[in-house]
């Protein structure tokens, strides 16, 4: 569903979920929000400063024969955030 331009987030070798930012040039401020959405849902939950890593989609791939969920990525980006419960509660009341 994504467009090739669109960015994708995901925590730096922390398991989580990842995150699409639907814009080829968000502003930084997106970019961290998003970040802290991925940081939430990852096991990185609870910690702070976490690594999470964003590159376009054309920068992503799943290997052959790779599990569900695996994918390999380059071109890469990182921004350290410290997920908030009341920031991600506040996000979703802004959708």
């Amino acid at each position: 569903m994504a467009n090739k331009e669109d960015i994708w987030l995901h925590t730096k070798d922390i398991p989580g979920s990842h995150v699409i930012i639907r814009s080829s040039e968000p502003s930084e401020e997106t970019i961290l929000e998003a970040a802290m959405i991925a940081a939430f849902y990852s096991k990185a939950k609870m910690s702070s400063s976490v690594p999470v890593d964003y590159t376009n989609i054309k920068h992503v791939r799943k290997p052959n024969g790779a599990k569900p969920g695996y994918v390999t990525y380059d071109n890469q980006q990182t921004v350290y955030v410290t997920p908030d419960e009341k920031v991600i509660n506040q996000l979703k009341v802004n959708e």
